[in-house]
């Protein structure tokens, strides 16, 4: 399906991630569409892996888990998308293509799981700003709902590359290096 869509190539597929590493390394991908359930280093463990080594690979879960803690924990691993495996062919490709241009595709109802998940996590008295300055409060929350740095400069009536610096700011102030571990720890510190 994905060699055969125009502007699309497929570099590589791989019945497991025992030698995710060496994987990526050779193929140099741009996006990796990740299952959970692998024999050996599953799905998860491996995102965590592939981000450690390479921070600009882009990373779609595609599985046929919809539960929680899978979704929870991919996302904290780094992916930046999550969809199902019944999702329809083109909207796989348009998901695809959204994560490459820096987007966080979600199913709709994996969308709401994550509000659901977001919603639910108790309040805590003490929310940890991490010296966000409004606009980046503003920047982060936009990058939690999932928008592509275009979205974000839409919404925010700013050039995408003022975006871009506001986001390397938040990566500095958070202590992260990708979106995806940015946004698990806004979620997760409830900073925004």
């Amino acid at each position: 399906m994905i060699g055969g869509t125009s502007g699309f190539e497929c570099v590589g597929a791989f019945p497991n991630c025992n030698n995710v590493l060496k994987n990526i390394a050779a193929a140099k991908p741009d996006v990796v569409l990740m299952d959970i359930e692998l024999p050996g280093i599953n799905g998860i463990e491996a995102v965590g892996m592939i981000k450690e080594e390479f921070p600009s690979v882009k990373i779609l879960m595609e599985t046929i888990f919809d539960d929680d803690e899978k979704i929870f924990n991919s996302i904290c691993a780094g992916a930046e998308g999550y969809i199902l495996k019944h999702t329809p062919p083109a909207e796989i490709m348009e998901a695809i293509k959204e994560i490459y241009e820096g987007g966080s595709p979600m199913t709709p109802s994996i969308a709401n799981r994550v509000l659901k998940m977001v919603k639910e996590r108790p309040v805590t008295s003490h929310k940890e700003s991490f010296d966000l300055s409004f606009r980046e409060q503003e920047i982060l929350t936009c990058l939690v709902k999932g928008m592509s740095y275009k979205m974000i400069a839409d919404t925010c009536f700013i050039s995408i590359e003022t975006v871009n610096v506001h986001i390397k700011n938040i990566y500095k102030k958070l202590h992260v290096h990708s979106k995806s571990e940015a946004v698990a720890k806004a979620i997760r510190g409830r900073i925004v």
